[in-house]
């Protein structure tokens, strides 16, 4: 049985808007919607994704969870693409440098939940996720 989804809102801070909005439009590609003097919203893959501006933080005591070996960063958010968008958002991303925090790389290869995932960061220090499943059932698969 299939069914629509409809699409999330999420609302993060940003200590500096000008430089945020700039790597939202312009290196992930999001189409940019209203906006203010103290806020943006983007197309986020067809979720609406706003940014706030809020003063800068110490961020020195950011949290990690040990997944797979690796340091995933915690809080954060993203979305589950389809395997050929994820492959070339990736390559696009690696072509503008982008500073991964986990390089793209399958997870649980050939098992259940196969999925490919990377992780970086937004100017502003908040961690993404952006993931595909090799098939797209097993998104809550165990």
């Amino acid at each position: 049985m299939s069914h629509s989804i409809n699409p999330f809102h999420v609302a993060i801070p940003v200590h500096n808007l000008e430089e945020c909005r700039t790597f939202y439009r312009d290196v992930l590609n999001c189409e940019e919607g209203r906006s203010s003097d103290h806020w943006v919203d983007f197309n986020f893959f067809g979720h609406q994704l706003v940014i706030h501006y809020k003063e800068k933080e110490d961020n020195s005591n950011k949290a990690h969870n040990a997944v797979d070996g690796k340091h995933v960063p915690v809080p954060h958010y993203g979305v589950v693409l389809d395997w050929p968008v994820f492959i070339s958002f990736s390559e696009n991303l690696k072509a503008k440098n982008i500073a991964f925090i986990i390089e793209p790389y399958i997870r649980f290869e050939g098992l259940i939940g196969e999925q490919i995932t990377m992780f970086f960061e937004d100017p502003s220090g908040n961690a993404l996720e952006f993931k595909a499943f090799k098939d797209p059932k097993q998104l809550f698969a165990k």
